[in-house]
């Protein structure tokens, strides 16, 4: 059944979709969580079944950004495959590989600082958005190239599509920059990369705040038990109204369960407030509870057969991180060759 909350795929995506290479990622820094699932992953499946050639990077140098221990990363890492794998993912036709295994791709990062200026490396707005959120007293030089670095990503594959929130349009310009004063420089090698808007309504965490995050500990893991998510959506705030409306604006921590409830179970927030009515922040907690725990049930289940194979993950990562090398290679050799650095 098709959701209204997810918007039809661009009608060249549907009709052409061998003309396009998606690159999409995240950086490892812990579980992946409804948020990130009706944001991005749930339309990176759909990318992936009409036929668009999807690459998947776990970028695991960007998490050095902006912490000094970066945890258990391997850890992590196979943590995200399997919550790749139980969204619906299928490494058969998704390239799905690790930032730090492709030589190839952190070695474009050279020649790409070469074509941008301090300046406009400092006020990406996520290089700034991250700076003041930090919690370190200093800021990393890795901090500064994260633009670039995201560059090399893109451009290190040949994607010419990608996945962004209008807040991150500025990012990607600067690839889009980076590609630009490459082709006039040197020779005409890559792509114009173009962003795949999404749409889809954003999760605020459930502590009322702006976003959900892992380091604020307001999110619902994919992969978290069902009493788990009872406990997490019953703690949730609200506010003091009996009567149940969707009001995004006066109401915006009500409109956030009620938005999560109708992602789940495909059906107008509005609806469901109705239903709801006077029974208050009790009755729109259960109503959420119910509607996330069958909605993901199914999807926490081939997880755990999945995570039975610790072979499973391995062989993916492996197959996708020589995949991503094959690429990268081949654009690296082009741009030494425009460069004039084949020796």
């Amino acid at each position: 059944m098709s959701n209204p909350s997810f918007p039809p795929l661009p009608p060249d995506v549907r009709a052409m979709p061998h003309k396009f290479r998606v690159l999409t990622g995240e950086r490892p820094t812990g579980p992946l969580h409804v948020g990130h699932y009706f944001g991005s992953l749930h339309n990176r499946v759909r990318l992936q079944n009409v036929g668009v050639d999807l690459i998947v990077v776990i970028a695991d140098y960007q998490v050095l950004t902006d912490r000094t221990d970066p945890g258990n990363l391997s850890e992590i890492v196979h943590g995200l495959v399997l919550d790749y794998l139980a969204v619906g993912l299928d490494s058969r036709s998704t390239t799905i590989f690790v930032h730090s295994a492709v030589a190839s791709l952190n070695q474009l990062l050279l020649p790409f600082l070469s074509l941008v200026s301090n300046a406009e490396l400092a006020r990406n707005p996520t290089v700034k958005e991250e700076i003041a959120s930090t919690r370190h007293n200093t800021v990393t030089g890795l901090m500064y190239t994260y633009p670039a670095h995201q560059a090399a990503d893109i451009l290190s594959c040949g994607a010419n599509l990608v996945p962004v929130g209008e807040d991150q349009l500025p990012h990607l310009e600067l690839t889009r920059t980076i590609a630009r004063r490459f082709n006039q420089r040197y020779a005409p090698l890559f792509p114009a990369v173009e962003p795949l808007l999404s749409p889809t309504p954003r999760l605020v965490g459930l502590d009322g705040r702006n976003k959900m995050s892992k380091s604020r500990k307001n999110t619902i893991d994919i992969r978290s038990t069902a009493d788990k998510t009872a406990e997490h959506i019953a703690a949730a705030v609200t506010d003091s109204q009996r009567h149940i409306t969707f009001d995004p604006q006066a109401r915006p921590q009500v409109a956030n369960l009620l938005r999560l409830a109708s992602l789940c179970r495909n059906e107008d927030p509005h609806a469901i407030a109705a239903e709801i009515g006077d029974r208050g922040a009790a009755a729109l907690k259960q109503t959420t509870i119910e509607a996330v725990n069958e909605y993901f049930a199914p999807i926490r289940a081939r997880r755990d057969e999945y995570a039975k194979d610790p072979a499973l993950v391995t062989s993916i990562i492996r197959k996708g991180n020589a995949r991503a090398s094959e690429l990268a290679d081949n654009t690296l050799s082009r741009v030494k060759e425009a460069m004039g650095m084949q020796y």
